[in-house]
This record gives C-alpha cells, structure tokens and sequence, in this order.
C-alpha cells in the first residue's frame, strides 16, 4: 500500500499523466466537434496515423516543430474534407466512410512512409518539442514539475479544449453547430446552411486528429511506426460519449484515462514478477469502461447524429 502512496505523491505521475492525455484530448475535442454538428468520424484512427507521419515527415525533411504540427492540422483537414463530402454531400454511410478513411489514411501513411524513408535497422529521429520552464511556476515544489514543465503542444491542447469550449456554448457558431446537431431542418429555417456547418466542424475537427497524432511523434517520441496510434482514436470516440459532448468533460476524461495508463505503468515496476503484466495493461481499459457506463447512462446524444441532411426534406 505504502508503494501505491509513493507513485501517487511522485511529481513524475502527474506529468506523465499530462503526457500521456494530450493526444486524448485533442482527438476528442476533434472527434467531439463533428459529432456535435451532427457528423460521425471513425476515421479518427486513420487521421491521427497520417498525422503523425507527415508531421515528423515534415520535421525529417527540414521543416521546423510547427510546420510539421501545421501540415499535419492540414492534412487531418484533407481528410476531414473527404468524410464530409461523402458524407455530408452524398448522405453515405456515416459508419463506413469512417472506417474507409481509417483503412486508407492508415495503409497510405506506411506507404508514403517507406516510398520516402530509407529503410534502416534503427528507425530514424528527429529532435523533438523539448519541455518549457515557465518563469515562477516550474520552480514551484511538487507543482512546478508535474505540471509547468510541459512541451508546448500539451499548453496548446489545453487552451483548444477551454476555446473549444467557448465557442460551442457562448458564441453563435458554436449554436448554429448545436442546432446543426440537433436539427438540421430548424438550422435551415433560421437561415443557417446546415451543409456549410458541417463541413466547417468536420475540416475542423479533423485538423485537430491529426494534430493529436502528431503530437506521438513530434513531442511524446522521436520518430514514427506505423502501430504507434494504438488505438488511441477508438478510446477518442469513447471520450466524447463519456464527456456528454461537452469540451471540458472531455478534458477531464482525458486526464482520467492518462492517469490510469500512466499508474499502471508504474505499478508495474512496483510488483514486477508478481502479478503478470498483463493484467496492468488491462487496468485503464477496464475502469475507463466503467466510467464509460455509468456517464453514457446521463448522456443526451446530438438528436441529428449520423442522420444525413438533405434540403427540403423532413
């Protein structure tokens, strides 16, 4: 019990757990966005792949970190686009234009990655975001280090999901999006183009995945393999119904999710040859289930999610 207290009260815990959210959240405030407009995005996976290849692709070829943290905003843009269209304009399939983007961004990110990299025993690195001091708040004891030593994409994604936030709640683009999302039709007879709308929130949302993959190679790692995502776009997708669809829940069950990774790591260490680790990879999926269940009880689902939107019709 007592080695528990020790991770809990270590500083390096709490920074791990900022660390380890920040792709989390900006995945589900991208993730968050489209569906708040109405649109389903499964190609989150695939987007945040791409993200983190052409990101540190960029970096590898002489770009500098936020270029590389740009183009892979734009090229999570592209794909955005390329849902919305197929979606949105032909009123496809929500769920297999999703997973179809999934499968190409995926398999074209390991394509362009080995048409463009020389293939090496040792993968190669880039130099990556390193941590910023923030003057009177990185000295401060036990504080300072867990949270105010953080590389800038970590500050960046945090300050998205209180804007994020903002707009959807206190800004009429953030009420047309809402309407959007609830009623297309009722958007359309206060003057709002339901279309623009979504098209709009799902480019934007998708920039925002592919700037949370490229957080995995430009700032969390060095370097770039195509399995590096792990998954992290399906626990995205779980975030937003866990957040009820509102940014700074999704912030905090970003935070969440991090910390029950970042203890069972440590706890790892701890009871090493004990119990199989198996079992602690298991940990953070498990609660972040149960959690899952007992918020998505409460949550209120966008009435127009996954409904196409035609003109006219009702």
């Amino acid at each position: 019990m007592s080695a528990v207290f020790d991770i809990l009260a270590s500083a390096g815990l709490w920074a791990a757990v900022l660390r380890i959210a920040t792709p989390l959240i900006l995945g589900t405030l991208g993730a968050l966005l489209c569906e708040r407009s109405g649109v389903l995005n499964l190609g989150i996976e695939g987007i945040m792949t791409f993200g983190a290849m052409i990101g540190w692709l960029s970096v590898y070829n002489g770009a500098d970190l936020w270029t590389g943290l740009l183009i892979a905003a734009i090229s999570g843009g592209v794909f955005g686009l390329l849902h919305a269209g197929l979606t949105v304009t032909l009123g496809l399939s929500q769920h297999v234009s999703g997973l179809g983007v999934t499968l190409f961004a995926s398999s074209f990110s390991y394509y362009v990655f080995r048409l463009l990299v020389p293939v090496a025993g040792t993968p190669p690195t880039i130099e990556p975001f390193a941590p910023i001091d923030i003057p009177g708040l990185s000295d401060l004891p036990f504080i300072g280090p867990a949270f105010f030593t953080q590389t800038p994409p970590t500050y960046l994604a945090i300050i998205m999901a209180v804007l994020l936030g903002y707009i959807i709640f206190r800004s009429p683009l953030g009420l047309a999006i809402r309407v959007t999302g609830e009623n297309p039709h009722a958007a359309e007879a206060q003057g709002i183009n339901p279309m623009i709308i979504r098209y709009g929130a799902v480019i934007a949302g998708s920039a925002l995945m592919g700037m949370a993959g490229a957080f995995l190679t430009l700032s969390a790692f060095n370097s770039f393999f195509p399995t590096m995502v792990q998954g992290r776009g399906w626990i995205c997708i779980a975030l937003v119904v866990f957040a009820s669809w509102r940014p700074g829940r999704a912030l905090l069950g970003a935070l969440l999710f991090a910390f029950f990774d970042g203890f069972q790591l440590r706890l790892q260490t701890v009871l090493s040859g004990v119990v199989p680790y198996q079992l602690f990879l298991m940990i953070p999926y498990i609660l972040s289930i149960a959690a899952l269940a007992v918020m998505a009880r409460r949550a209120r689902v966008p009435q127009a999610l996954m409904q196409p939107y035609r003109r006219g019709e009702r």
